[in-house]
């Protein structure tokens, strides 16, 4: 909530932060002047002057512009000296996202939410908990020789998930685990070996892992999900194919992770009755 200044508390604030953004910006009083198209007397006697005197709208915006912050900081209407587009730039981003969605940016954001509850809804399967097998399967393709790195970068998000430094919920679509199972869609010609073993691998390492890691089953009619990672309270990140959508803004983080909270909330299978399930899955894979 802003708060209702004085008028002389005010034109104290525009002076100091004034100075203060001069010396960041290694401009005196010259510089500015001629920078920001005023008199460098009045500038000076702006500066100079304790009483409850203000500029104009036009100076306070010429004076913000040549030192790269915004006016309502220098007026005191917030405590953020970025500029606007600065500041949007720092909320949203988009970053390349590699074939494998285990790459090293993936990892460097899972490193510094360490310590953090992670939530992730995979584009598919979550590539931390799949075989090697699938994984060379799904990405050799596309990767050719780069494959092994795949791996190897995989097995790291896995060694770094059994640390413990972080708790894992993962949300998966019961339609994308059935399709697996029955090798149907994206997952056809898998052979039935390939998709067992991959089967069995979540329920044991859901098993092993919980609480650290639960795996929320949703169902994808009732509540759809887009790719999505959230990583603690720093960023949520937006899968969307060639890259990654990444918001650090408070606002937009916690309204992704209060959606993911939803699927948690729909999910139809209980944390008890994921092993018999994927038994279940396991039996129909054949």
């Amino acid at each position: 909530m802003l708060t209702i200044m004085d008028k002389r508390e005010r034109a104290k604030l525009f002076r100091d932060r004034l100075g203060v953004a001069m010396v960041h910006a290694q401009i005196n009083q010259s510089a500015l002047a001629r920078l920001a198209k005023v008199d460098r007397s009045t500038l000076s006697q702006l500066i100079k002057d304790d009483g409850a005197r203000l500029p104009n709208a036009q100076l306070v915006a010429a004076c913000a512009a040549a030192l790269g912050v915004s006016a309502d900081y220098l007026l005191g209407l917030s405590d953020r000296p970025e500029q606007a587009a600065d500041l949007v730039a720092t909320a949203i981003s988009m970053t390349e996202a590699p074939r494998a969605m285990v790459d090293d940016q993936i990892f460097a954001w899972h490193q510094e939410a360490a310590g953090y509850k992670i939530r992730h809804v995979p584009a598919a399967l979550p590539d931390m908990l799949k075989t090697v097998d699938m994984l060379r399967w799904e990405y050799a393709p596309s990767l050719g020789k780069t494959i092994e790195q795949a791996i190897n970068a995989s097995t790291d998000r896995l060694n770094w998930m059994r640390s413990a430094r972080s708790d894992y919920e993962i949300a998966i679509p019961l339609s994308e685990l059935d399709a697996f199972a029955r090798a149907e869609g994206y997952y056809a010609g898998l052979s039935s070996e390939l998709r067992r073993t991959q089967l069995a691998q979540f329920r044991d390492l859901h098993d092993q892992l919980y609480p650290a890691l639960r795996l929320h089953l949703y169902d994808q009619r009732k509540l759809f999900s887009a790719p999505v990672t959230v990583f603690g309270p720093l960023l949520a990140v937006i899968y969307i194919g060639r890259n990654y959508l990444v918001f650090r803004d408070t606002e937009r983080v916690v309204a992704i992770t209060t959606h993911f909270d939803q699927l948690v909330r729909e999910a139809s299978i209980s944390q008890r009755d994921l092993t018999p399930y994927f038994d279940r899955l396991i039996a129909r894979a054949g």
